[in-house]
């Protein structure tokens, strides 16, 4: 016999349920019209990519390869789970080198490998002008989960890419953000940009980071020793109080740009300006991938602790070509929508969204086929309509109604079919009147529209 269980959501997931979905919608929608009149365009990738994809992208040695991606045979076969494959100490015989690369599999951690792929694979760069993209959907990383961070996660990001580099697109890019960040109802935000250089200045600068980091090495943790050797920029985004004093003294990635990079990232903050943009420097910027070069930006949001980071971008001309592309100029930015969605709530900001107009309260069989009818022509109209599929009590109907949080009950009985009108009664003052259906409906078309 089976044993009877109730299912719960596995850790670090959970339900968007009514009305928070709704929110979410509007929070998407919001997205989606912003960036539509800067002319980007939805694009969808699937959740499943090959796993060298993002080690190729990203960086093999960054956290999101080496420990959070839930990844995968393909197909499945006899061995070890591969997520316990890859965990240090597991003692399987098997490693990735030994699997041909199509074999391995993972849920996406982020999407501008995904996008970058996408435009590869179907030859977008034949496109005329930049082709700006933008995506929403479900990310995946095995992290531990804490407020605002789940293991199934939510982004809404875009991406620019062609082939100029012009420090106008960066801040276009950047205005767009923050424009639907004002219309989502996002307060409190902070604007953060730097540059990390490119393939010119930067290698020079790691290393003496590098240099300078090995020298302070057994004041470090455990975390930023590790990372001298992998990727010592990511010690500069360590938040442990006794690692301050050691990393203010680091030398800065800006004393250290070559010439290009300066004048980049000054025509940046001209462009900025020029847009009423208000931002911050900020040296330790150098975000945790792989595949940034030159700006680099974040904004902050409030409501949200020490961990108060809603969105993150920059540009990263070159990956498309890693990824065995053309020669590719690329910008983008990913907004951590449960974080965002989180510090608008946090705000008190939260739009009054539309929730159901009508309750057709109809009684008597002889009614019935006339509230299916008008149920029908309201919902034509954009109205939401609750119609009961069973005959309710007149005092019931209407306390259904209230709870349901409509606007009105429309009441039809006998008397309501054969007179041909409708009695509306508004539920918030019990105002009420009888209306023929054509005034009925122009009636609340104007009420949907104010």
């Amino acid at each position: 016999m089976t044993e009877k269980r109730q299912f719960r959501a596995i850790k670090g997931t959970r339900d968007i349920l009514p009305p928070d979905s709704a929110l979410w919608n509007w929070f998407e929608q919001t997205a989606r019209e912003t960036f539509e009149r800067y002319g980007f365009r939805d694009i969808r990738t699937p959740i499943l990519e090959e796993t060298e994809l993002f080690a190729r992208s990203i960086g093999v040695e960054t956290d999101v390869v080496s420990k959070e991606m839930y990844t995968f045979l393909d197909p499945p076969r006899d061995l070890d789970p591969i997520p316990r494959m890859l965990e240090k100490g597991s003692g399987s015989s098997v490693k990735l080198s030994d699997l041909a690369p199509r074999d391995v599999i993972s849920l996406r951690p982020e999407g501008t490998a995904s996008v970058c792929r996408a435009y590869v694979e179907h030859g977008m760069h034949t496109l005329p002008g930049n082709v700006k993209l933008y995506y929403i959907g479900p990310m995946f990383r095995r992290e531990r989960p804490q407020k605002g961070r789940y293991r199934q996660f939510y982004q809404i990001g875009a991406e620019v890419l062609g082939q100029s580099d012009a420090p106008a697109i960066d801040a276009e890019v950047i205005e767009m953000l923050l424009t639907f960040f004002r219309r989502a109802g996002l307060t409190g935000t902070a604007l953060s940009i730097n540059s990390i250089g490119d393939k010119n200045c930067r290698p020079q600068y790691v290393e003496r980071l590098r240099e300078e980091l090995r020298a302070v090495k057994d004041s470090l943790r455990e975390d930023s020793q590790r990372r001298i050797e992998t990727n010592p920029l990511r010690v500069l985004d360590s938040k442990l109080p006794e690692e301050q004093p050691i990393i203010e003294k680091l030398p800065r990635i800006s004393d250290h740009l070559c010439a290009d990079c300066r004048d980049h990232f000054a025509k940046l903050k001209d462009e900025l300006k020029l847009r009423g943009v208000a931002y911050e420097e900020n040296w330790r910027l150098v975000r945790g991938l792989d595949y940034y070069t030159r700006t680099t930006f974040e904004v902050t949001a409030t409501g949200l602790g020490s961990q108060n980071a809603v969105c993150g971008g920059g540009r990263y001309d070159g990956l498309v070509e890693l990824l065995g592309g053309p020669p590719t100029k690329g910008i983008g930015f990913a907004i951590g929508s449960d974080r965002a969605f989180l510090s608008i709530q946090e705000g008190k900001d939260i739009p009054h969204l539309p929730g159901l107009a009508v309750f057709v309260a109809w009684m008597g069989a002889k009614s019935y086929p006339t509230a299916v009818a008008i149920a029908r022509k309201l919902r034509d109209c954009g109205l939401s309509v609750e119609l009961p599929p069973e005959e309710m009590k007149f005092k019931k109907s209407l306390g259904l109604a209230d709870k349901l949080g409509a606007r009105y009950a429309l009441i039809i009985g006998e008397d309501e079919v054969a007179s041909q009108t409708f009695t509306l009664k508004r539920l918030s003052d019990a105002d009420q009147k009888k209306l023929s259906e054509n005034d009925l409906l122009e009636y609340l078309e104007s009420e949907r529209r104010s």
